[in-house]
């Protein structure tokens, strides 16, 4: 069978299966498992697959079928400039997510940081990148997770920068190391009554504890408000990934703890998505 069959069937099953990307994800899958880059298998459509590999392929083409996340089966996920592994122990990196990279590299290029803390790291996506621009910086990330401390460790040690991040497992709550200039945080926002209204692959996938921001939602948000206000030096920063909807209940939140809101960021889909906020 030519790799053009594969990738055709494959496409059709998970048509079949309403995965929106069906031709995308069936060459994505064709790819990792010939251990090829995307562009081989365009490139060399003729070429025979091996039996072997054939059932492989359709192997993950089914499991995609059942909406288990591409990057889950692909263990990657590109965010930034770099590729991160990734497995069902943490929340999948999203586009979205790369303005906050944007915002802190512009801090950084305004205003001199030595201690930069990142409060629920997850796979390492935000702090990571920043490390790899910030050449000789050091940061602290936290995380309630162990497992996704875990991840977070094999991407550190991927990217050559394990000895610039020190990881602790903490709540938010019970962190007390350290003042710092800048903190980052993309907690979960996700009103519980909401979750399950989310895609499949979403819901049935991605842990749970990186999604659900309470009754309200601003749960965690609100921890991480009240306890930034304490371990951030004056004037330091605040830089917050929040719900959509949640712009002027967070505001409210941020001003009652001793922030001045320096501004509101929109993200692709022009939703409010990112607070830059000034501890005072």
């Amino acid at each position: 069978m030519k790799l053009s069959e594969a990738i055709n069937k494959g496409a059709n099953i998970l048509k079949k299966k309403n995965i929106p990307s069906f031709f995308l994800d069936s060459e994505i899958l064709l790819s990792k498992i010939l251990d090829k880059k995307r562009e081989f298998i365009i490139l060399n459509q003729n070429l025979e697959i091996q039996k072997n590999d054939y059932s492989k392929f359709i192997s993950l083409i089914h499991k995609r079928g059942s909406h288990i996340p591409l990057a889950y089966l692909t263990k990657s996920k590109e965010f930034w400039k770099s590729d991160f592994y990734v497995d069902n122990r943490v929340l999948i990196p999203r586009p979205d997510t790369e303005i906050i990279i944007e915002e802190i590299l512009s801090i950084f290029k305004a205003k001199k940081i030595n201690n930069f803390l990142e409060i629920g790291v997850g796979s390492g996506c935000i702090v990571l990148s920043i490390l790899n621009e910030i050449k000789n910086l050091k940061a602290t990330g936290i995380d309630i997770s162990q497992k996704a401390l875990e991840v977070c460790k094999i991407n550190s040690k991927k990217l050559g920068l394990n000895s610039r991040l020190r990881l602790y497992k903490s709540d938010i709550d019970k962190f007390d190391i350290g003042k710092y200039d800048l903190i980052v945080s993309n907690p979960p926002y996700i009103c519980r009554s909401d979750l399950n209204n989310l895609m499949k692959d979403v819901i049935g996938y991605e842990p749970k504890n990186a999604l659900n921001g309470g009754n309200d939602g601003v749960f965690e948000i609100r921890k991480v408000v009240k306890k930034s206000s304490k371990l951030l030096k004056k004037n330091g920063k605040l830089v917050l990934e929040i719900g959509h909807s949640q712009k002027d209940r967070v505001i409210n939140m941020l001003k009652n703890n001793g922030f001045f809101i320096q501004k509101v960021i929109k993200d692709l889909g022009q939703n409010n998505r990112c607070i830059t906020s000034i501890k005072i």
